[in-house]
């Protein structure tokens, strides 16, 4: 709602014939009303984020169910996967892999040249306009579905009223009986290491357009490893500190083991049972090779290199918004807490994806945002109803590391399942070989390779409780497999489909 005029407040004529009273009523007029609170604008929706989860729940909102929705975001369209994460990821990891498959080809007879030159400089720019395109078809979508779109930082006002700290300066209110929170995280930097602040984050990891010669991943989740082996099959000299023996701690030990060892068969240099660093010292400023920065740990070994990155962990993206102002209820770590259908503990506002640490992936946050509204706004609606997807079942998610090589699993570990059900109500299936690609390579090269299958399974039925899967296609597998897995299946069903031959694939319905 506008303000009031100051024209519909005009006096009467009469009034001039008294000009010092006219113009001092005029001016406590005047005084009043550039006094008086903005009113906010009125929304049956607001989506907080304009990643993943925000976009697709005020999509869903908006273009199926009508709903008058406003988005707000005070970042690049699509949040964190599209703009620094699982997009400019998967991009990067490919351009690795065009590498790695170059010296595969020599084995096959091609006349390839050991080193052949790249530019990884003109690989960004394609990749930044790539995600630039990406934006766009964001920003077309919302335009198309009736979104409004603001720019800014939200901050809650109250329950149901949000500020907005616009790109422009200004300030404007909103308000709905629907809010949902979907900001997103933020990667962290160690705050009590001197020096911390000179390394990177995997942010700052898509900024990179001069290539270090020698790089630090200090991390052993998802993105230490993606990216340590993105870096070291380009050739850049790559250095990974964990704090114990593996990395990708909460994947099945088969997972652990057989990666943590291909990769520093692959030449990435593992620093085990690390114990944190004692400072972080620039020793040269620039870009790429000219950048300097020595590492000294807390044992007091140094080492040098062109750049290092920080995976330690993500933090929600809360600080600004400060639900705490209207009793919204955190998690230990921050994150916000939610029931089952995404409800937090205050009526009419909700939160998902990475801002409630629940499976912090992009396909379980845009599942989560369609499910919501359905919910809201599409029980009433033709289009909705009972049958569509009122909230999202968070177990057995299938998911990839896009490693050299990938990882797929889906369910419980085999450690899990034992505790879960009882080892005597456990059995596994268990392969490892070397896939048909690699035949004419030579016995040194093959070991780099490994594919390597598990299945867990429960019960006198063997239901399938856990899939685990390392090995060139892994990724483009599991999302076939995991179908079944949440479906129930068990292993006399993968045992009675034909195997498609040849390939890696069928080794999982032929296992004994």
């Amino acid at each position: 709602m506008p303000y009031i005029s100051h024209r519909i407040l005009t006096p009467p004529q009469s009034i001039c014939f008294y000009p010092t009273l006219a113009s001092s009523r005029l001016a406590s007029i005047s005084k009043q009303l550039s006094t008086m609170a903005p009113v906010a604008k009125q929304y049956d929706f607001i989506a907080i984020g304009g990643g993943s989860g925000g976009s697709a729940a005020a999509r869903r909102a908006s273009g199926w169910y009508g709903a008058k929705t406003l988005l707000v975001e005070n970042k690049r369209s699509g949040g964190t996967c599209v703009n620094v994460g699982c997009v400019p990821k998967k991009i990067t990891w490919n351009f690795a892999s065009v590498s790695e498959m170059l010296k595969d080809g020599v084995h096959y007879g091609y006349n390839i040249p050991q080193d052949i030159k790249f530019n990884f400089a003109e690989f960004k720019k394609k990749r930044d306009s790539n995600i630039e395109g990406l934006n766009g078809a964001y920003e077309r979508n919302w335009n198309r579905e009736k979104i409004d779109l603001v720019r800014g930082t939200a901050t809650f006002k109250s329950q149901k009223e949000i500020e907005v700290h616009l790109e422009d300066g200004g300030k404007a209110l909103y308000t709905a009986p629907h809010i949902l929170i979907a900001t997103g995280g933020y990667p962290n930097k160690p705050q009590d290491i001197p020096g911390a602040e000179l390394g990177i984050t995997s942010d700052g990891f898509f900024d990179i357009e001069d290539l270090p010669k020698k790089m630090a991943f200090v991390g052993a989740g998802y993105i230490a490893v993606e990216l340590a082996g993105v870096m070291n099959a380009i050739g850049v000299e790559t250095h990974l500190f964990i704090r114990g023996n593996t990395f990708l701690r909460n994947f099945d030990p088969m997972v652990q083991d057989t990666l943590t060892q291909r990769y520093e068969d692959a030449g990435v240099i593992i620093h085990k049972n690390h114990k944190g660093f004692k400072e972080v010292v620039g020793l040269r400023e620039g870009k790429g090779e000219d950048k300097l920065l020595k590492l000294v740990e807390t044992n007091g070994e140094e080492i040098e290199v062109n750049e290092l990155l920080w995976a330690i962990g993500r933090a929600p993206e809360i600080e600004k918004l400060n639900p705490a102002k209207i009793g919204v209820k955190l998690g230990g770590k921050g994150h916000i807490e939610v029931d089952d259908y995404q409800n937090t503990n205050v009526e009419g506002v909700y939160a998902l994806g990475d801002v409630t640490g629940q499976a912090e992936l992009t396909p379980v946050a845009i599942a989560a945002g369609r499910a919501l509204s359905n919910r809201i706004f599409g029980s009433q609606h033709p289009v909705g109803g009972p049958h569509l997807p009122q909230k999202i079942e968070y177990s057995n998610i299938p998911t990839v590391v896009f490693a050299h090589p990938e990882v797929g699993t889906i369910g419980l570990t085999e450690p899990a399942a034992i505790d879960k059900y009882g080892k005597d109500n456990i059995k596994t299936y268990h392969t490892r070989f070397t896939p048909m690609f690699y035949s004419f390579h030579p016995a040194e090269e093959k070991k780099l390779q490994p594919t390597e299958y598990k299945l867990v399974c429960q019960g006198s039925e063997e239901k399938i409780v856990g899939m685990h899967i390392l090995g060139a296609g892994s990724s483009e597998m599991m999302q076939g497999f995991g179908v079944a897995v949440k479906m129930g299946a068990r292993k006399k069903d993968f045992d009675a489909c034909v195997a498609i031959h040849p390939t890696s694939a069928e080794e999982l319905v032929t296992m004994r």
